[in-house]
């Protein structure tokens, strides 16, 4: 009986072991079960809903995008005149076939060459170089002058292939080849080779990103029909069409405040290619280089064509445009290019005329810049440079703001207004002008010139007058033979900065240009440098600061930042997308208006008495102006700055000329005063009558 109850035990346990394997399996064949439709729900998705999506995800990263710069936007004048132009150019480009090799190429690029009117002489310097690079490099590699290596010195070639430059290895080694190589290397190629070499160069520049490189730029028409009748015998050739160039009708006028472009077969400069890659642009973009093409790139380069680039089975590139190209916007500057090409004329005449001549043989340089003084917009600037061996003119507007010049007896209206802001001279108050001996050392006027008061020293150009109120300034006391005893000699002069600022001189303007050079300060340590800077005889300003202070006057005291591009407009349109408005930087204080005013009427004094110039007197034309003559060494730099009509300005000026005269008893007539000024005014007014 005992052995069947332990029977029966063990048989159920065999039951319930078995019931556990079974619900164990059972639940293995479920999430195995789960497993499976999960998976096939997925190849579902995969294969059927989302097949459209994945294709042309795999489409997209087995694909290239190509990118077409966008035709330029145009730049005009105040008036709608074309200052900057676009026009169409039919180009030659190239797009990589994936199956090519470097004997390809050098094939394809000689038959360009053979077939083709390739020409020498719209090859650029770099250009040239590279192809040097690239000559070179047809070499064996165990060749010593294998791709120019032998330009480099020994130490510099072991760095080189030590990797001793790190990352910066291959553009370190580039920029070493291109400063060495010279006139005496590109004429080891022939005219051929020279040729084939450039072709090559572009046809493998943005090999490895699938680009279309743009080979030759503004073909014949029999070039164009050449290259359709013949596509089959110059795979990864085509021509593009909608190709575009940059033509500036004026010429030199505006030539470098207008800038330049790359062309389609530079892209983008090697200067320049890191911030126009962090903005996204691509390594055969046409972008601005220089001047206003550069400072609004981002608005004229307009919206460039991307296309989908795919190669068929033997090779060649497949186009699908997936956005059209949108031309850039459009720019109106607030320039006249009537006044421009006037202003130009008289300072290139002017120049031409008396540089280098007798008590002139340093007058090298001239610069004009005129504001709208009631908004800071620039109306016309100007400037040259002569060489004095060749007597050739170089266009140089912009070293309006790119360059710097002493700014002489013109920037005592600023020391007028200092001096009667801080009290320590009235208006109206008379101080004798004659020699003053500080320290045994004689400060004096060009001549004693008697009692004069605030608005007669300006008249007249008093430095004893501003050497007074320097002194008062600094709170020292003029004791005839004694030095001066300044306290505080580095706070005087920060003061004087500080309203000379007021001005506008010695600050950024803010000119919507790049390069926009800063002041230059003056240093040392005697007080009578504080004599000199009341005169204009220590810092340094740029002629564009020199017309905002003119323009600061005229305005009654409010401070513009000067600017060139008034708006920006859509294609054939006049709708404004962009407008650049007026922006007043700083204002001088209402309650020293009346010290304005005697400032004012002293620059009107120095014209009316003929102080300034007989032949800025007799123009027709109110003006109100201060001279200024800097001593430079043997030299002096000869200003002008003023505004017309002098009751209601609608036109502020600087002119500058440096080292224009000798710096003598000889010293020659104020070049601007005399020559460029009263021309120019009598022709703004002709364009522009006064009401």
């Amino acid at each position: 009986m005992k052995k069947s109850r332990k029977s029966i035990k063990r048989a159920n346990q065999n039951i319930s072991v078995d019931r556990v394997i079974s619900n164990r399996i059972l639940i293995f064949s479920v999430i195995i079960a789960i497993c499976f439709l999960v998976i096939f729900l997925r190849l579902f998705y995969l294969q059927i809903v989302s097949y459209n999506e994945y294709t042309a995800k795999r489409e997209d990263y087995t694909s290239i995008k190509q990118y077409t710069s966008a035709p330029r936007g145009q730049i005009y004048d105040c008036k709608g005149r074309v200052l900057a132009k676009t026009v169409v150019s039919h180009n030659i480009v190239f797009t990589s076939p994936n199956n090519m090799d470097s004997d390809d190429y050098e094939l394809y690029a000689k038959r360009i060459v053979k077939v083709f009117n390739v020409s020498a002489k719209d090859f650029t310097d770099e250009d040239k170089k590279q192809a040097y690079i690239t000559y070179k490099s047809f070499l064996s590699p165990t060749d010593s002058e294998y791709a120019a290596n032998h330009l480099l010195t020994q130490k510099e070639l072991k760095q080189y292939k030590n990797g001793a430059w790190g990352d910066n290895t291959e553009s370190k080694r580039y920029q070493i080849l291109m400063n060495r190589i010279g006139k005496k290397q590109i004429g080891e190629m022939t005219q051929a080779e020279l040729k084939m070499c450039v072709i090559y160069q572009r046809m493998i520049a943005n090999q490895s990103t699938g680009q279309e490189n743009v080979v030759l730029e503004d073909v014949s028409d029999d070039d164009v029909a050449y290259l359709v009748e013949h596509k089959t015998e110059f795979p990864g050739f085509d021509v593009d069409f909608g190709g575009w160039k940059r033509e500036y009708p004026y010429g030199e006028s505006l030539s470098d405040i207008l800038g330049s472009v790359t062309t389609s077969t530079q892209g983008l400069p090697s200067e320049l290619s890191t911030y126009y890659l962090a903005r996204d642009y691509q390594l055969n973009a046409s972008v601005g280089k220089s001047g206003l093409e550069y400072q609004y790139n981002d608005l004229l380069a307009g919206t460039p064509e991307i296309a989908k680039i795919t190669y068929d089975s033997k090779g060649l590139a497949q186009k699908d445009v997936i956005q059209q190209a949108k031309k850039g916007y459009d720019l109106y500057l607030s320039i006249d290019i009537d006044l421009q090409s006037s202003l130009d004329n008289i300072v290139k005449n002017t120049l031409s005329e008396y540089g280098g001549t007798k008590n002139r043989e340093n007058f090298k340089s001239l610069f004009t810049t005129v504001l709208n003084p009631q908004d800071g917009s620039v109306l016309a600037m100007s400037g040259y440079q002569m060489d004095f061996d060749t007597k050739e003119m170089t266009y140089f507007a912009t070293g309006n703001y790119m360059s710097l010049v002493n700014p002489g007896s013109c920037i005592k209206g600023a020391t007028v207004y200092m001096g009667e802001s801080e009290h320590v001279v009235s208006p109206g108050e008379v101080i004798v002008d004659k020699v003053m001996n500080i320290g045994g050392q004689e400060f004096g006027s060009y001549e004693d010139h008697g009692p004069v008061d605030d608005v007669s020293a300006l008249q007249v150009s008093s430095n004893v007058y501003m050497f007074n109120i320097a002194i008062r300034l600094a709170g020292a006391v003029y004791e005839e033979k004694e030095p001066l005893a300044v306290a505080d000699l580095q706070g005087t002069l920060n003061k004087m900065r500080s309203y000379y600022s007021m001005f506008g001189l010695g600050n950024i303007t803010g000119l919507d240009e790049p390069g926009e050079v800063n002041g230059y300060m003056g240093y040392g340590s005697e007080p009578g440098m504080l004599l000199n800077y009341s005169i204009g005889q220590f810092d340094m300003y740029t002629p564009l600061q020199l017309a905002v202070y003119g323009a600061t006057i005229a305005s009654n005291g409010n401070v513009y930042q000067p600017r060139l591009m008034n708006h920006a407009t859509e294609v054939n349109s006049s709708e404004v997308v962009v407008a650049n408005e007026k922006k007043v930087k700083s204002t001088l204080p209402e309650k020293n208006a009346a010290y304005l005013q005697r400032v004012q009427e002293g620059f009107r004094a120095c014209v009316a008495s003929g102080y300034c110039s007989d032949v800025l007197k007799d123009i027709g034309v109110e003006v109100s102006a201060k001279t200024g003559t800097a001593e430079v060494g043997d030299w002096t730099t000869a200003n002008l700055v003023g505004y017309a009509p002098s009751s209601a300005p609608t036109m502020a000026f600087a002119c500058s000329a440096p080292t224009s005269s000798v710096n003598d008893q000889a010293v020659s007539p104020n070049i601007c005063a005399n020559n460029v000024m009263p021309e120019f005014i009598k022709k703004y007014f002709e364009i522009y009558p006064a009401s």
